[in-house]
C-alpha cells in the first residue's frame, strides 16, 4: 500500500514535519512493508517557511534581527527561493507567541516590514507573505511605515505603533514607500474574513489576541478609520487576514490573495503525492467548523475526495463532524487521557494514532477480501 501523510501543525505543540514523521513511525510499526510519503504542510500560518524550505530544493535562509510586537528586537528570518521569491512568515517577525504577555492595542507589525526590507535589498523580485500567528490588528500600517509610508494624526505627526492608534489616523502618505517587486506580491491565508464587522479582523480575531470587548470596539473604530483613508476594498475576502494586514498589502502595494493551503499543497507535491495514493493521513491541532473554509486539513480532505482516495484525520480534539467521505477520526486528547497529556508529548500520541490506523486499516483491508 502507498501512504501519504500531509499534517499542519499541531499549534503550540509540535511542528508539520515532525507530526508527519510520528504518524509514519506508527504506521510503519504495523505495516512496516508500505510505502510512506510525508508531505508536511501549512496554510500560511506557523511553520509555512518549514514547509517551503523542504519542498524547495535550493531555498535558502536568510537571518535578520528586527523590530517584534512589542518593539523589542527579536531574532527572525525569510527565505529566498528559486527565481529570487523571498517568503516573509509574519509570525516569525510580529507573531503572537513573541510577546511577553498579549498586548492589542499596541502589537505592531514593524519588523514584517523590516525583513521585507532586507528581502528587498537582497534582490528579491518577488515577495510572498504567509498571514498567520500576527499579534497585532493595525491593518500592516507598521510594516508599511517601515517599508516607506508614513500615518500621520490631524496635527501631522507620526501615529504611535498599534492598532489601537489608528482611531486618530488623518492622512497617510505613500510617497515614500517602496515600490513593490516586478514580481508582484502575494498574500498566502487561511481566512477570507473581511477587514470590518462581526467576521472582521478586530471582532473575530481581536479576542484570540488578548482583546477585549472595549478594545475590540477600539480596533474596529481604528481600522474603519483606516479604510477611510487607504479606501480600496475593505469587503475583499481575506482582507481582515493577520489583524488588517492582508487589507494594508492588497491597498497600499497591490498584494494579491490566495488561499495558502491550497497553494502549499501545489508547491509541495500534494496532487502528485494523491495521485499514486491508496490512503492519506491528514491532521492538525484542533478540527472544528472552520477546519474546512481553507485550512490545510479541509484542503486535504477536499483534495483526496476530488482524487477519489480514502482519507483518515488525526488531530489534538475533534470538534465538529468529519467529512463524510473521511474515515473515523482519532482525537489525541481522548487518546492521551486529556488535552494537557496530548499535548506535553505530542510525538508520543500522533505515534499511537498512526498504528492504531495501521491495525485498523490492515483488519478492514482483511475482512474486505
Amino acid at each position: 500500500m502507498r501512504i501519504v501523510i500531509a499534517p499542519d501543525s499541531f499549534k503550540g505543540s509540535i511542528g508539520a514535519a515532525a507530526a508527519a514523521a510520528a504518524l509514519a513511525g506508527g504506521w510503519r510499526d504495523a505495516r512496516g512493508g508500505d510505502e510512506v510519503t510525508c508531505v508536511p504542510l501549512a496554510d500560511g500560518g506557523e511553520g509555512t517557511l518549514d514547509v517551503l524550505a523542504a519542498a524547495e530544493p535550493g531555498a535558502r535562509w536568510h537571518r535578520a534581527r528586527v523590530s517584534g510586537p512589542g518593539g523589542q528586537p527579536v531574532s527572525s528570518c525569510w527565505l529566498e527561493l528559486p527565481g529570487r521569491t523571498a517568503v516573509v512568515e509574519l509570525a516569525r517577525a510580529s507573531g503572537l507567541p513573541l510577546l511577553a504577555s498579549p498586548d492589542p492595542l499596541r502589537a505592531q507589525t514593524t519588523g514584517t516590514g523590516e525583513l521585507i526590507g532586507r528581502a528587498l535589498d537582497a534582490g528579491a523580485a518577488r515577495i510572498v507573505l504567509a498571514l498567520g500567528g500576527v499579534a497585532s490588528t493595525d491593518g500592516g500600517t507598521g510594516a508599511l511605515a517601515a517599508l516607506g509610508a508614513r500615518f500621520t494624526d490631524a496635527a501631522g505627526s507620526a501615529l504611535a505603533a498599534g492598532g489601537g492608534a489608528l482611531a486618530g489616523l488623518a492622512a497617510a502618505d505613500l510617497s515614500a514607500l517602496r515600490p513593490p517587486p516586478p514580481g508582484g506580491v502575494t498574500c498566502l491565508t487561511d481566512v477570507t474574513a473581511p477587514l470590518l464587522g462581526p467576521l472582521g479582523a478586530a471582532a473575530a480575531f481581536g479576542p484570540q489576541k488578548g482583546a477585549g470587548p472595549g478594545q475590540v470596539t477600539a480596533l474596529e473604530a481604528g481600522l474603519a478609520r483606516l479604510a477611510q483613508v487607504l479606501g480600496g476594498d475593505p469587503a475583499a475576502p481575506g482582507a481582515g487576514a493577520a489583524g488588517g494586514t492582508g487589507y494594508g498589502f492588497m491597498t497600499a502595494w497591490g498584494a494579491v490573495i490566495v488561499p495558502g493551503a491550497a497553494e502549499l499543497g501545489r508547491i509541495a507535491g500534494l496532487g502528485a503525492a494523491l495521485g499514486r495514493a491508496d490512503l492519506v493521513l491528514t491532521g492538525e491541532g484542533r478540527y472544528d467548523r472552520t477546519s474546512t473554509a481553507g485550512k490545510v486539513t479541509g484542503t486535504v480532505l477536499a483534495a483526496a475526495a476530488a482524487a477519489r482516495v480514502p482519507a483518515a484525520l488525526v488531530a489534538g480534539s475533534i470538534a465538529a463532524e468529519l467529512p463524510a467521505d473521511c474515515r473515523p477520526g482519532i482525537s489525541l486528547a481522548e487518546l492521551a487521557g486529556s488535552t494537557a497529556a496530548a499535548q506535553a508529548d505530542p510525538a508520543r500520541w500522533l505515534r499511537l494514532a498512526g498504528r492504531l490506523l495501521a491495525a485498523d486499516w490492515g483488519s478492514g483491508a482483511a475482512a474486505r477480501s
